[in-house]
């Protein structure tokens, strides 16, 4: 197989990418590998872990949005590179149930590549981490996570109606950043939802006990102070123990502890607290960073090798003032332009752009829960930072993902897709239950 441009990875900015370059050049031109069949915003996945939002409703086909956008789909993972040959290696992909091989290996050829496969969780060495928490990587994580919170919540109430009283259950997730701070939020609302659904002998503040754990000195701590402090007014509103200054050194099967000695017992255990390159990037022969990062220029061409470019989490890019890009989904959109415009030139015969790749902060947005009370920021508007709070602020953060669907789907399609999923919303269950 060959492909002028392989785009590995369909997450928010690879597929961004693949589906804008269809539409220009054609299925001919343009091919997207990916692991998976289905593509689900990574942002709200603490929704689908929650329960709130289905997979099976929100995930969009690989291979529908090839046939529509105008870009060809290769299924399975990248496991290797081949530079000087300008070729890289799929993996067999096997059935799920018996292991039975439905695609063997594959070799595929490129004129260009991009590499876009996302970021993995970072344990930091910590004992039993690996092993004993959930990270919140992909939906298959958490459909996990959703599935081990229903049997907890169906075990808790066959306690109580037993007569055998019942200690419920804790729920800890460790990192105060943005995932943490909004699966927790998204967990207090949707346990309330459980309990009107069936576990009707549970007080979910009660019987349902969130802690989060942060190791610095306040949770949200890359963004402004007023932020924090807001998510934290509104975490505690909601029933939710928020521990700072926590450096968690060990996990159990059951337990949390810290280096204060210190334990928090855990029915279930979320990891949030770090992320980090997929480790297989370090076996292709491309330089990394620390963190197993794909070192880029200013262009964001891999350092040393011709002709293969990274963007988003596994990118290890600066901006303009020789800062670390974040790894937010707004960079990896903007890397998808930018590289968008390089390729749609070379395309032509022209040489590539001379301004590198900038940066720009548009600020961020925190969810906490569903309704009106949502606590956000809209910063480095022109320099300038602007707070916002409230209704407003989930209009905004709604209009992120939104967005996104936009740039895949188009405008019309994702307007159709919105008042459908509206109607949906108003006759199934609040939270999925199965």
């Amino acid at each position: 197989m060959q492909s002028d441009i392989v785009i590995v990875g369909g997450g928010a900015g690879g597929l961004e990418l693949a589906c804008k370059l269809g539409r220009r050049l054609g299925p001919d031109k343009v091919t997207l590998v990916d692991s998976r069949l289905y593509h689900v915003w990574k942002p709200s996945l603490h929704e689908v872990a929650a329960g709130t939002l289905d997979i099976h409703q929100e995930g969009l086909s690989y291979q529908m949005l090839a046939h529509d956008r105008g870009f060809s789909f290769v299924y399975g993972a990248m496991t290797a590179l081949d530079a000087a040959a300008r070729r890289i290696t799929i993996a067999p992909v096997t059935a799920a149930g018996d292991g039975e091989e439905v695609l063997p290996e594959r070799t595929l050829g490129y004129r260009s590549l991009v590499i876009a496969v996302g970021s993995t969780s970072n344990y930091f060495g910590v004992p039993g981490a690996r092993e004993y928490t959930i990270s919140l990587n992909a939906t298959e994580d958490a459909e996990r996570f959703r599935l081990r919170l229903l049997r907890l919540l169906a075990q808790a109430e066959q306690q109580k109606e037993d007569g055998a009283g019942g200690s419920g259950l804790d729920i800890v997730i460790i990192g105060g950043g943005a995932t943490g701070v909004e699966l927790a939020a998204e967990l207090r609302e949707a346990s309330g939802v459980y309990a009107a659904y069936g576990f009707r002998r549970l007080q979910v503040k009660r019987d349902v006990r969130i802690t989060l754990l942060e190791g610095a000195p306040r949770i949200l701590a890359p963004l402004p102070e007023r932020v924090s402090a807001a998510a934290a007014r509104l975490l505690d509103q909601r029933a939710i123990r928020v521990v700072t200054d926590c450096r968690v050194n060990g996990i159990g099967p059951k337990q949390v502890s810290d280096n204060k000695g210190n334990v928090y017992p855990a029915d279930l255990c979320v990891w949030a607290a770090g992320i980090r390159a997929p480790e297989f990037l370090g076996t292709l022969g491309l330089p990394v960073a620390k963190g197993g990062q794909i070192e880029v220029d200013a262009h964001l061409r891999v350092q040393g090798v011709p002709d293969v470019y990274a963007l988003g989490d596994c990118a290890a890019c600066t901006d303009g003032n020789g800062k670390p890009v974040p790894p937010r989904a707004q960079a990896a959109h903007q890397q998808a332009d930018y590289l968008l415009k390089t390729f749609l030139r070379l395309d032509k015969g022209e040489q590539a752009q001379k301004d590198p790749y900038v940066y720009r902060d548009y600020g961020s947005l925190v969810s906490i829960g569903r309704e009106t009370t949502v606590g956000s920021l809209m910063g480095s508007l022109r320099g300038a930072s602007l707070f916002v709070e409230g209704f407003m602020a989930r209009i905004m953060y709604m209009s992120l993902h939104l967005m996104h669907h936009k740039a895949v789907l188009g405008s019309l399609r994702t307007g159709l897709m919105a008042f459908a999923r509206f109607l949906i919303r108003r006759t199934t269950p609040l939270v999925k239950l199965h």
